[in-house]
């Protein structure tokens, strides 16, 4: 199979930055498009991550870092062409804080209705980038074992699910660990495997859910945020740790502009960085953890290259001897560009 390479991988993915100054109404642009999904942050101060989509309506939020329901706080009020609308919430925009959000674009309308199409045994709707390899779909549940459309047209590396009217732990399932494990974003729980697989298998079409309350009780709703690994733009993969500081060197063919990553065969914290706050220079120095609500801490744990990226540190979350560890990354620039344009690390 051929693969083509995303020369510009901030047509798709980009992180902004900035400082709140109390206005409400305020334009934020930088993006370089349209957002769909738009994962907030104050870094200054410890204030819950917000997840905002133009699927579910921007003014409905959920935190990463908690198992609460949909809430309709108008953190960000509207997705503009190159950025958003700020409220004059604390969260967003509170006078001289600091803030960072993590922008994905999807951008195509998409809807299944599988009595006609034949695919799936559920209805489900959303937006989706084929060309980056992202949909977001909701759906409602019907308590007992089904298929849903996620509209990638290939079968998704990594499938996190979030239960909109009720509380429910955000649901991180991926192919790294196989599908029949989950991970729960808001907690430090090492990967689980249930009864119920929960999301139990996937194909170019469809992932298979159990009727578990996380992705798939009777008439609840849900939303699933899917992603499909693309060659110069998204990586997602598995390491085991050395235990110190020359820690693994992790290939993904681009220079990372975002990278999760977690601890898998023990409790531990999720992390997430970034090529934008703090040390624009190696080594990265802004750790942040999607299941708490902390501000982020300089502590340098990981180098951002030109090809991948190189863990720094011995600690527990991320480079502990032995220890299983699976990871998602979108990328700066491509190592090189489908026109032989090579990149540099930071």
């Amino acid at each position: 199979m051929a693969y083509t390479t995303i020369d510009n991988p901030g047509e798709y993915f980009n992180t902004v930055l900035w400082t709140g100054d109390g206005v409400n109404g305020r334009s934020l642009t930088g993006v370089g498009f349209q957002p769909d999904w738009v994962w907030s942050k104050c870094t200054s101060h410890a204030v819950d991550h917000g997840w905002q989509d133009s699927v579910r309506g921007v003014g409905k939020v959920f935190h990463s870092n908690s198992t609460t329901a949909e809430g309709t706080d108008n953190w960000i009020t509207a997705l503009n062409s190159d950025g958003f609308t700020l409220s004059n919430s604390n969260e967003v925009n509170q006078d001289t804080r600091t803030f960072v959000a993590w922008n994905w674009k999807a951008g195509t309308a998409f809807s299944n209705d599988a009595s006609s199409t034949g695919v799936g045994s559920i209805d489900s709707s959303g937006s989706v980038n084929t060309t980056a390899g992202f949909s977001i779909i909701i759906y409602t549940g019907t308590g007992s074992s089904a298929t849903v459309a996620h509209g990638l047209g290939v079968a998704p590396n990594v499938i996190i699910t979030k239960k909109r009217n009720g509380t429910a732990q955000p649901n991180f399932q991926n192919s790294m660990r196989g599908y029949g494990e989950y991970l729960a974003l808001s907690t430090t729980e090492a990967s689980q495997a249930t009864g119920g697989a929960i999301i139990s298998a996937a194909s170019s079409t469809t992932y298979s859910c159990d009727g578990n309350d996380v992705v798939n009780l009777d008439s609840a709703t849900y939303v699933s945020y899917c992603f499909a690994q693309k060659q110069g733009y998204s990586k997602f993969g598995s390491y085991v740790g050395n235990g110190n500081a020359n820690g693994p060197h992790l290939y993904t063919g681009f220079k990372p502009a975002f990278i999760i990553l977690k601890r898998t065969d023990s409790a531990n914290n999720w992390h997430l960085a970034d090529n934008k706050r703090l040390n624009p220079y190696n080594v990265t120095s802004a750790q942040m953890y999607p299941n708490l609500a902390n501000a982020h801490a300089e502590q340098a744990d990981l180098d951002i290259l030109s090809n991948g990226f190189k863990i720094r540190q011995a600690h527990a979350f991320m480079n502990a001897s032995g220890g299983a560890y699976i990871y998602m990354a979108f990328a700066e620039n491509p190592f090189v560009t489908s026109k032989g344009v090579p990149t540099t690390a930071r």
